[in-house]
């Protein structure tokens, strides 16, 4: 028996799961504008005495790799980090975009949410979800224009960007658990996956 748990605390909305042989357990949705650092262990720990799971039976830990929010990104690789080094655990990172392919259909998918500032974290991946190109940020309508013919737009909220799109789940944490069942390794691997500098590094360099 394999039991995933995974966290996403990318955003203003992130997400946890639980996962046991590759099937959803059960998934929160979480909305916290202030951050997750707070929030993220209450509400792990409710969910887990819900299931009567227990640490020492979990197999491996994912998180969300971002992009996203510098801090959230780093909220949810520490926390994962943290709990499976403490139960002698592994863990993985995947990255958001990724997962929110894996709700597509189309032979090409492209996965995009908002980054603000006017610019959006895009990818395109085929069905198979490898990578094409990079992950990037950038101005909606000037990635738009260089996707491939035919490649299925995915985002949480098409409204926003005025187009025709697959509409994605905003909790994320089961997708990502079930990618990462498969690349579970030492904790001390997990890499973040920011695409744009933190705000910090950005105000500095504006100076």
């Amino acid at each position: 028996m394999t039991r995933i748990i995974a966290i996403d605390t990318t955003g203003q909305f992130g997400s946890i799961a639980l996962l046991e042989d590759h099937a959803t357990v059960e998934e929160l949705l979480l909305e916290s504008p202030d951050g997750f650092a707070h929030v993220l262990f209450p509400q792990l720990e409710r969910l887990m005495q819900r299931h009567a799971w227990r640490h020492e039976s979990v197999t491996g830990y994912v998180a969300a790799a971002g992009p996203g929010s510098f801090t959230g990104v780093r909220v949810g690789l520490a926390a994962v980090k943290g709990l499976a080094e403490a139960a002698g655990a592994r863990a993985a990172a995947v990255s958001n975009l990724e997962a929110m392919a894996s709700f597509g259909t189309a032979p090409l998918r492209a996965p995009f949410y908002d980054a603000r500032r006017g610019e959006i974290y895009g990818a395109l991946y085929d069905s198979s979800l490898t990578l094409h190109g990079h992950e990037s940020v950038a101005k909606f309508p000037a990635w738009h224009a260089h996707l491939p013919t035919g490649a299925e737009l995915l985002t949480p909220d098409p409204s926003v960007f005025q187009v025709d799109a697959t509409v994605t789940p905003r909790a994320l944490a089961a997708a990502l658990g079930r990618l990462g069942a498969t690349r579970l390794a030492d904790p001390v691997q997990l890499d973040a996956n920011y695409v744009r500098r933190s705000d910090a590094e950005l105000n500095w360099i504006d100076r």
